[in-house]
């Protein structure tokens, strides 16, 4: 009876502590309303996952615990005494998980949202405090629980959860905001003149590649390191593509796009998705484990206009192949083919999809040039030189299939429609990255073996040769005056130690390359007007006021990023100030 008391006290803390997480997950997703048909769901839930895995945590301590101390206790079913140091516990950690995720997620939020989320968990810190005093005080003097103790007790409980809602506030819907193709800036455009020609990597390291370039194993990297300008740029959390590749097109942060993650996610029975999960806390299980599903995104969800669009409104014409967070298609002046144009459950590109492809006549010259050889095939118009082998281990690679289908597509378009931008997205090195980083830099990771060195040692490296074809290519096709922007949104880092090992005790992929701890990403620049050199680190927002600045167009004010004018030549930034507009949204 003494153990059932135990456990008793241990489920009570394990839901104590999957309401605050509660509290938590609330915070990161301030749109969600307070009601009762939305927050019943989330705590039943967290309760299942997070408080059941508590309750167990919490009773294995009290039995650990009687089996160590010299005095064996008896508790109640409700133990003053026990609860206030488990509630201690919970407290604290949950505590510092909100920090925590405040600090990794700040940009997600606005500024109004940090604050009062900042204000809810110095209000559960200091509960803990109060939980640990209350603690200490009976831990101290051996006294029983008396009414004062159990009614401070139950005051703190209440407070530890009220005060960081009341901090949050009730919650409302974002607003949608209107993105029509027309804008109206008070000024004429030319709509002939440079082109800016993007290319988008996932997954890539500017480390990597300078370390490749210097010994000669990438030339057409080293090209833009020797000639042009590299800087590393600030990505994001969660470093997931949708969010970050988002803020590259807009210019601006998050919580201005409304692209928090990669999904929305849906609790059992709530109507309002969470945008956003919490880190640190394994809460991608959630979804593993299917207490929360995933909704998928579209580019509706968008709440501010991309570059393509500003561009268009303008008159300039664009082409942009391969964007995440594109399909249905918005229409452009130019092409869209979404980056839903290849279906990865089938491996093959859908030409029924009109949604797909934008205008629509395109659909069948994008469905001919994806059935068409594989550019990669055949050698780059810069030289005679055979093209870079592929690597068997990645040969069937989605990834590549995808790659080398959007790239087809993109050539066969350009040839029909000129465009004066034009952007394309590679996911070979994120692929490639998660699974050989291991084998390629064996020294960050310890246990591998030589025979895997010399199988795998150079199958990253042959990914990032596939694409340093891909840069020469686009290094011929520039005019005097073009600019070749090549924009990694996030980089690549060996995975932990102890990540690696909870993979595989939970059966899941395990990974030798991660993003999750947003490592750096970076953007090379290159033609006649690039001052060639190191530039100070830059943020993945910067990308969009750059180009802008470069097409001779003003910045958005309430654009988070900053023209990176440092990167070109004294004689074209002094005859092209950095102007603004005060929005780009109409």
């Amino acid at each position: 009876m003494r153990y059932l008391r135990m456990f008793s006290n241990a489920v009570i803390a394990g839901v104590a502590g999957a309401m605050y997480l509660s509290v938590l997950v609330l915070q990161l997703n301030p749109r969600v309303p307070l009601f009762p048909t939305e927050i019943g769901p989330l705590i039943v839930t967290l309760t299942l996952s997070y408080g059941v895995h508590l309750a167990v945590i919490f009773y294995a301590l009290i039995v650990l615990r009687q089996l160590v101390a010299a005095r064996v206790v008896s508790p109640g079913w409700i133990s003053l005494r026990l609860l206030s140091w488990l509630f201690t516990g919970a407290a604290a950690a949950v505590a510092a998980l909100m920090w925590l995720n405040l600090r990794a997620f700040g940009p997600m939020l606005d500024p109004e949202t940090v604050r009062r989320m900042a204000a809810g968990a110095g209000a559960l810190t200091g509960c803990a405090l109060v939980f640990l005093a209350i603690a200490l005080v009976h831990y101290s003097f051996g006294r029983p629980a008396s009414l004062f103790g159990a009614t401070l007790l139950s005051l703190t409980a209440l407070a530890s959860l009220s005060l960081p809602i009341t901090a949050r506030g009730p919650g409302a819907p974002a607003p949608l905001e209107s993105r029509a193709l027309g804008v109206d800036v008070g000024f004429s455009v030319a709509t002939s003149g440079p082109r800016v020609v993007i290319i988008l990597l996932d997954g890539a390291s500017l480390d990597f590649i300078s370390a490749a370039a210097v010994e000669g194993r990438l030339p057409n990297f080293g090209k833009i390191l020797d000639a042009g300008a590299a800087a590393h740029l600030a990505t994001l959390r969660p470093t997931q593509p949708n969010p970050i590749w988002t803020s590259v097109a807009t210019g601006k942060l998050p919580y201005k796009t409304g692209i928090r993650s990669n999904a929305r996610y849906r609790v059992w029975l709530a109507e309002e998705p969470l945008e956003l999960l919490p880190d640190f806390c394994f809460s991608q299980g959630l979804v593993q484990f299917g207490f929360i599903t995933e909704q998928p995104l579209t580019s509706a969800a968008v709440r501010a206009r991309p570059l393509w669009s500003i561009l268009s409104g303008l008159g300039i014409s664009v082409g942009v192949v391969g964007w995440p967070l594109t399909h249905p298609a918005q229409p452009v002046r130019g092409y869209l083919v979404t980056d839903e144009f290849y279906k990865q459950d089938t491996l093959s590109a859908d030409p029924d999809d009109p949604s797909a492809v934008y205008p629509t006549e395109f659909l069948n010259a994008a469905r001919l040039a994806a059935a068409s050889r594989a550019v990669a095939e055949t050698p780059g118009p810069a030289s005679e030189a055979p093209p870079p082998s592929v690597p068997p281990e990645i040969a069937a690679s989605q990834a590549l299939a995808a790659d080398r289908l959007y790239e087809r597509v993109d050539q066969a378009l350009q040839s029909s429609s000129p465009v004066r931008f034009a952007a394309i997205r590679y996911r070979l090195l994120d692929e490639a990255g998660h699974d050989y980083l291991r084998y390629a830099v064996p020294s960050a990771f310890g246990d591998v073996t030589d025979e895997e060195r010399r199988r795998y040692g150079n199958v990253l490296e042959s990914c990032y040769a596939l694409i340093d074809a891909v840069v020469e290519r686009a290094i011929a096709s520039l005019e005097p005056g073009s600019l070749l922007l090549v924009v990694s949104g996030f980089g690549m880092e060996p995975q932990s130690f102890e990540k690696r090992m909870l993979q595989r005790a939970i059966g899941d992929r395990e990974l030798s390359g991660t993003h999750e701890g947003a490592p750096d990403g970076f953007m090379l620049a290159y033609g006649t007007m690039v001052a060639a050199g190191r530039k100070t680190r830059a943020s993945v927002v910067d990308v969009t006021p750059t180009v802008l600045y470069y097409l001779g167009l003003p910045v958005a004010r309430d654009m988070d990023g900053f023209a990176r004018a440092d990167l070109f030549r004294p004689e074209f930034t002094e005859t092209h100030p950095v102007t603004f507009i005060p929005t780009y949204e109409r």
